[in-house]
């Protein structure tokens, strides 16, 4: 019989929020996990940090997670923000400009939803070989190399023991790994960047994990950086649901004091919030799929389309540009905040 994959999540916030669902807490926090919200230039920027028991019960390594949620309207201010964020966690972790680094691409260049690692590295400004150069006009620069080992698939060989190689050769003070993640929700792909110092399991947000790259693994501090650019088809349909549940209750309300209540909703003014639906009316809708509470469907989901094979990975038709304006953030905040 095939095993069920069971909803899962790259982020420690949706991981966070998936265990508040599950126990119908959503007004008190999971304990060993503690939440700080900030809003930085408009940007909500939030941390969670997971201590030993929050491991257990989100499923998340120990540690401290940023992720910063975004809209690219304003891409010049979210670079603004990624570089305050960056420089302070780097200072938090006592990493100055004296400390070699060296920055990992993780992915499939030849795949756009799982190109951003690569992509990244090629705009970054690398520096470790000019500071070799006598009378360099880099010498007050931090040492940077960087690299994209591609992955298993195409080199044949792990992409650990990789990197391995190359931090025993080059024997640098810490690493930024950067990669494609997965998301849970749709409203949380391209648009949530986390950041975290527990490292990272290439391929795990598509159930091909690999080697972890950690601090435990290579012996020196692994900060992982990833936006979600997939999410897989049941996440897909949960959320679909939802949406229909509000719209039609929101339309069923609105048709007693609108004269115009069954004109397309794209020809009228955008929504508002979404809306809590009363069971009964979920219920009404939904029928029996109406009864099962936010946890329960989207298991319900998973195994349906797992057992026809059809919980298929899915990311937006405009992924080549969004992954192109990614790669360009991500990459001119690490030159900002590595560089100072």
């Amino acid at each position: 019989m095939q095993e069920i994959q069971l909803p899962r999540t790259d982020l420690a916030l949706e991981a966070h929020e998936m265990v508040r669902e599950e126990e119908e807490s959503k007004k008190t926090e999971v304990s060993g996990v503690i939440i700080e919200e900030d809003e930085v230039e408009g940007i909500k920027v939030t941390k969670v940090i997971v201590e030993e028991e929050g491991e257990r019960r989100i499923g998340k390594t120990k540690g401290h997670y940023v992720t910063v949620e975004y809209s690219l309207n304003d891409e010049e201010t979210l670079k603004k923000v990624m570089i305050s964020v960056l420089y302070r966690f780097l200072k938090e972790r006592k990493l100055g400009k004296e400390k070699q680094v060296l920055v990992v691409g993780l992915g499939n260049k030849a795949v756009t939803p799982d190109a951003l690692g690569p992509k990244t590295v090629d705009k970054l400004f690398v520096t470790s070989h000019l500071k070799q150069l006598p009378g360099n006009l880099e010498s007050e620069k931090r040492s940077v190399s960087a690299i994209a080992p591609g992955v298993m698939g195409t080199t044949g060989i792990e992409t650990s023991d990789v990197i391995r190689g190359l931090v025993n050769e080059i024997n640098p003070d810490f690493m930024i790994v950067i990669d494609a993640l997965a998301a849970r929700s749709v409203e949380r792909v391209n648009a949530t960047i986390q950041i975290s110092d527990t490292g990272i399991a290439p391929g795990s947000g598509v159930g091909n994990k690999r080697k972890a790259l950690n601090e435990e693994t290579f012996g020196i501090p692994v900060i992982a950086i990833g936006i979600p650019t997939v999410v897989d088809a049941a996440s897909i349909v949960s959320d679909t649901l939802d949406y229909m549940l509000q719209h039609i209750v929101r339309e069923t309300a609105e048709s007693k004091t609108s004269t115009y209540a069954l004109v397309p909703s794209w020809m009228k003014k955008k929504r508002g919030k979404p809306m809590e639906v009363e069971s009964k009316e979920r219920q009404k809708i939904l029928g029996i799929v109406g009864t099962l509470d936010e946890e329960e469907k989207r298991q319900f989901l998973y195994e349906v389309l797992a057992s026809y094979e059809k919980n298929l990975m899915v990311t937006p038709k405009e992924v080549d540009m969004y992954i192109e304006t990614f790669a360009s953030v991500l990459a001119d905040s690490l030159n900002e905040a590595l560089h100072q």
